[in-house]
């Protein structure tokens, strides 16, 4: 990627008009069933608040980030990531109809410097064949417990359950029911994000499924347990006109929210609401304190998927991965955060 994919070039206002230009445009398609692999360039970056040697915001302390990209036409797209261990492999989908895979490269430190053993496939249909058409491709969520994954899937509304196959990526997926009601979901505003509360938690060991912007009457985001002894449909206070745009459970058992916004004048935002889990009933709106709020001074972009897990230290550690819709304007960047507990 050259060097327009840096946002902090441009003023303010093209920066937000080339972002709401680029949030629908169209993706590359998908290629035959295959395995790539590919090297992934990592340009590390060192400070979250551009000019600022600030380490700490809010809640969390920045550990590091990368910017990422790679002379392949499929990378990109990430919308989600989860780490099969302690902060070193991963696994993750793509709004086109990927997986992606691959390890976190680190330093003597433990910051991130780089993505190594990186590949893709096709997430593949229950006849093991790609997806073929953007709207049967648009995975948005993923969550792993055990050996099996759930994948949550935009306009058409779906969560399929697959085989942990981070080798051969050939495992068919089986249909899940939705826990929602389709006539409540958003076309392009659906299934974001998908969470596995944990075993000693209030909800007990359960998928728990958030949409983008799927409103109540009261203007509040649709989300819904899908088993145990809170199973059901709760809702997220929406403020501030911000859309969910992934989640997950920290060991505690509360519920960390990923959540963006754009604006004409001030481009993109993002921000992470901090749920208690005793607070998450049927038929009940939840709503939690910012942990951290970042504006166009900071390091990020389309920021689209969260993962927590926990270091050698037993420490929470926070990683966010965002979608560079395929653009120009627009990057690839992980970041990492601690929780500051």
């Amino acid at each position: 990627m050259n060097g327009f994919s840096d946002l902090s070039r441009f003023p303010r206002i093209a920066k937000a008009w080339f972002l709401v230009l680029v949030i629908s445009w169209p993706s590359p398609g998908l290629t035959e069933d295959r395995i790539e692999r590919f090297k992934v360039i990592a340009r590390p970056i060192a400070q979250f608040h551009i000019g600022s040697s600030e380490r700490r915001f809010g809640a969390l302390e920045f550990v590091g980030g990368l910017e990422l990209t790679a002379a392949n036409r499929e990378f990109g797209g990430m919308s989600a990531i989860r780490f099969l261990d302690a902060g070193r492999n991963f696994l993750g989908v793509t709004d086109t109809g990927y997986w992606y895979a691959g390890r976190i490269e680190r330093d003597g430190n433990g910051r991130p410097v780089g993505f190594g053993d990186f590949r893709m496939a096709p997430l593949l249909d229950s006849s093991g064949k790609p997806f073929e058409r953007k709207w049967d491709a648009d995975a948005e969520g993923m969550a792993i417990s055990g050996d099996r994954v759930t994948v949550g899937f935009e306009r058409a509304h779906r969560l399929l359950e697959y085989r942990l196959d981070t080798r051969d990526f050939k495992s068919l997926p089986e249909a899940l029911p939705l826990p929602l009601p389709k006539e409540e979901l958003r076309k392009n505003a659906s299934l974001e994000a998908v969470a596995i509360s944990p075993a000693s938690g209030p909800l007990g060991e359960t998928r728990v499924v958030l949409t983008e912007r799927s409103l109540n009457r009261n203007g509040d985001i649709f989300a819904a347990v899908l088993t145990g002894p809170r199973r059901g449909i709760f809702y997220v206070r929406r403020t501030d006109d911000f859309d969910i745009s992934d989640a997950v459970f920290l060991p505690d058992g509360d519920l960390l929210i990923l959540e963006r916004h754009y604006a004409l004048l001030s481009g993109v935002a993002l921000r992470i609401r901090r749920i208690a889990s005793e607070t998450i009933r049927p038929g009940g709106t939840v709503d939690g304190a910012v942990m951290l709020g970042a504006d166009m001074g900071y390091q990020i972009d389309n920021m689209e998927g969260i993962d927590a897990w926990t270091d050698s230290e037993g420490r929470s550690v926070i990683s966010l991965i965002s979608d560079d819709n395929y653009s120009l304007w627009q990057r690839n960047l992980y970041l990492e955060f601690r929780l500051a507990e």
